[in-house]
């Protein structure tokens, strides 16, 4: 899955840096269903929608299909789009397996919680024979 750059954003990056709001644009329309599913998680961090006792948000859901799948692995995949994204947000990204992906206030108080879901205990007791595919 990759990003499509429309020309004007590419000559720009081929003189220089480019603003973080360009990337994310670009991001929102090549990759709309990870743009909106962190959106999404977002907004329910900040409306309080969260586990109990959680202080964070976060999908069990997998993707509606094997596109949305590619989405969201190039986006928590690449380094730089995921930082535009948690730049954007104003939170910190966490993921798991192919789909489960947690967004975390960028507060200290939510370290221990990052810390946590991001354990190697978390991501061996969140395998299934249903994600050996994913």
């Amino acid at each position: 899955m990759s990003l499509t750059v429309p020309p004007d954003l590419l000559t720009r990056a081929e003189a220089g840096e480019v603003e973080d709001d360009d990337f994310i644009a670009c991001v929102r329309t090549s990759l709309p269903y990870a743009f909106g599913l962190v959106a999404e998680l977002t907004g329910r961090l900040a409306a309080g929608d969260t586990p109990p006792g959680a202080q964070f948000a976060d999908n069990q859901a997998a993707p509606p299909d094997e596109q949305a799948r590619g989405q969201l692995l190039r986006a928590m995949a690449s380094d730089a789009i995921r930082g535009a994204l948690q730049r954007h947000f104003r939170v910190r990204l966490a993921f798991q397996n192919c789909h489960r992906v947690a967004v975390f206030p960028l507060d200290d108080g939510a370290d221990a919680q990052l810390a946590r879901f991001t354990s190697v205990r978390s991501q061996l007791l969140n395998q299934s024979p249903q994600l050996l595919n994913c």
